[in-house]
Formats: C-alpha cells, sequence, structure tokens
C-alpha cells in the first residue's frame, strides 16, 4: 500500500520535497500540499500530482487519508507542527530547525517521550551526503588514528536583507553544528565566536567564524559568510593523527575557454546536496512503513543539541566571550 504524504509549506524547500516525493520515492503517493498561499499550494499540486490542496495545516496533519508529515513551512512554526504530528500519532520529516528555542525543541521531546516512541525525523540533511559520510567511515574505519580537529565554512551568494551575524549562528549555522557532531560523535562543551575588525554585527551579512570545543577534547571551526558574492559553496576536512579527509562536491564538467579553466558555482544550496535530500527522503519512507528510526538520521534530541549550541553562539558573540555549555541527560529514547 503506498504511503500517503501530506506537505505543508509549498515555498523552495515543500517544492522540492513535493518533487522527490512524486518522482523519486516508489511507494510513496504525494496525497496534500498545504500552504497559507492557496495559489502557491495549487501550482506543487498540480505539477506534482497531489491528490489534493489545503491552507489548514492542523487540519491536514488530522486527516485520515493522511499518513506522514513533510514540514517545510516557516522555522517558527515547525516545532507547533510536530506536536501536533506527535499528537496525531503520525510520523514527520521536519526541515530544520525544528526549533531555535532549546526549550521549545525539549517541549517536542517531551511529547515522543510521553508516547514512548519517535515520530520525528529532522531534516538535517548533510548527515545523508555521500561525502559526509565517506569523511566519517574513514574515522570510524581508524585509517585516520584519532580526529584531532575539523574544519568548515559554509558561503552563501548574498544573503537576505537584514541577515544579521546573529542570524548565521541560528539559521545557517546550525547545519555545520549538527554534521560535525554526527562525523566526530562528539558533544560540544564550550563555543567562542569571532567576526572580522571593523565589521559591523548589525550589518546584514557580517560573516562569523566559531571555534567549538567538543567532550572529547576535539577543535571544530565554522566560518559562515552569507556575502561570499561568487557561488554557494561548502568545504570541510577532517584531520586526524595519521591524516585528513576533504570533502568533495559532486561537480560533472570542467569548461576550458578563454585562457581559463573552470567549474561553475551552484546559486544555492539544492544541487549540491540533491543526493542527500533524497536519502534522507527515502530513510524517512521506510520510517514510516517499518516504524524504525533511521540510524544515521537526526532526531529531535538532534534538534535540541543544535539548538543549545546556537543560543551558546549568540550569547558568545555578544559577550565576546567563550561560552560554555551545561551537559544535558539524553533520555534513554534517544540512545540509537
Amino acid at each position: 500500500m503506498s504511503v500517503r504524504i501530506a506537505i505543508i509549506g509549498a515555498g523552495i524547500m515543500g517544492a522540492d520535497h513535493a518533487r522527490i516525493v512524486a518522482e523519486d520515492l516508489p511507494g510513496a503517493s504525494l496525497q496534500v500540499v498545504c500552504d497559507a498561499s492557496q495559489e502557491r499550494a495549487r501550482k506543487a499540486a498540480d505539477e506534482y500530482g497531489a491528490g489534493d490542496v489545503s491552507d489548514d495545516p492542523l487540519a491536514t496533519i488530522r486527516r485520515d487519508d493522511v499518513d506522514a508529515i513533510l514540514i517545510a513551512s516557516p522555522d517558527e512554526t515547525h516545532a507547533p507542527l510536530a506536536l501536533a504530528a506527535i499528537e496525531a500519532g503520525k510520523p514527520v520529516l521536519c526541515e530544520k530547525p525544528l526549533s531555535q528555542s532549546a526549550k521549545e525543541c525539549q517541549e517536542v521531546i517531551e511529547a515522543e517521550v510521553s508516547r514512548g516512541r519517535q515520530f520525528v525525523q529532522l531534516g538535517f540533511m548533510r548527515r545523508f551526503d555521500p561525502s559526509y559520510r565517506d569523511m566519517k567511515a574513514a574515522l570510524n574505519d581508524g585509517s585516520l588514528g584519532a580526529a584531532i580537529m575539523m574544519h568548515n565554512f559554509h558561503r552563501n551568494v548574498e544573503a537576505p536583507a537584514n541577515f544579521t551575524g546573529r542570524m548565521a549562528i541560528t539559521n545557517s549555522a546550525p547545519h555545520e553544528f549538527d554534521v560535525a557532531r554526527f562525523v566526530l560523535g562528539a558533544d560540544y562543551k564550550a563555543i567562542s565566536v569571532f567576526q572580522p575588525a571593523g565589521i559591523d554585527a548589525s550589518r546584514t551579512g557580517a560573516p562569523v567564524f566559531m571555534v567549538l570545543e567538543t567532550d572529547k577534547g576535539q577543535l571544530v571551526n565554522i566560518e559562515i559568510n552569507n556575502n561570499a558574492a561568487y557561488g554557494y559553496d561548502v568545504r570541510g576536512e577532517l584531520v586526524g593523527e595519521k591524516g585528513s579527509v576533504f570533502l568533495n562536491a559532486p561537480i560533472h564538467t570542467r569548461q576550458n575557454g578563454r585562457l581559463m579553466s573552470y567549474e561553475r558555482y551552484a546559486p544555492d544550496w539544492r544541487p549540491r546536496f540533491a543526493e542527500a535530500y533524497r536519502l534522507q527522503n527515502k530513510a524517512f519512507l521506510n520510517f514510516v512503513r517499518t516504524g524504525e528510526f533511521p540510524p544515521i538520521a537526526a532526531d529531535a534530541w538532534d534538534g535540541y543539541c543544535a539548538a543549545r549550541v546556537a543560543e551558546a553562539g549568540v550569547e558568545a558573540l555578544q559577550k565576546g566571550a567563550r561560552v560554555t555549555l551545561a551537559r544535558a541527560e539524553k533520555p534513554s529514547l534517544y540512545k540509537h
């Protein structure tokens, strides 16, 4: 029997998820597209063959003809809609962040714990990206020796209006917070945040540079530059005692001409992580069918951890000082 999926949010990510469900997930059907804009919902529904449209997310979640929910609506709606899906007893794939508030993430965790099972798979899709998975495999097989450092940078073409350094920490950096924690198998114990001298921290797209310390003694640095101008560019290197591993982006061609050889950068994140999204959504479909949470996927606890370090990062930026993170007790439900 086909798994009937409702997508809430028909913007850039919602439309992309609708395409993946319709074209790349045999055994899944796009049942409903829900969006505050009926016109936008109808456009996605018509393009990808959805059975119905709606502008009421709570009613959509409760429908008897919907088996699972995919949340791609604005960030502030993620936790409330995830809670509604848990209440309805339906698995949910939620775009990151679960919430920018660690307290709100804890409410989702408490709802799952009270039901005695996991419902929420969180959209930290980099865990499914082949380059990051190869990096983690090289660490796990012992060929690198013990991990010492992980370098990361995350650059965008141009920041949206009023996108500040603080927002770079809470909105852009959580992908790095999560994937470095995933690769290293470690948690963070402290964070320091820096900005280049002479930079007005309130201006649009002000870059930030973070240094995180893990509970295993490793150092993780993260550069977020949302006004890099030249293209979307994510890179990383894991440094071990015996060697290192660089990420490779899936660049398929190189052009030659006018005395130059060059590769083109994508304008945003979707081409770089297209395969990661497909594999993530495939894992979610299997979760819905079997009830077994995907072993490498991010869950509500991981969402809480990302929100907690982002909150500490904002504090470190404001104070201009290193901030320690208190250790929280992970519920046994999430010890997979």
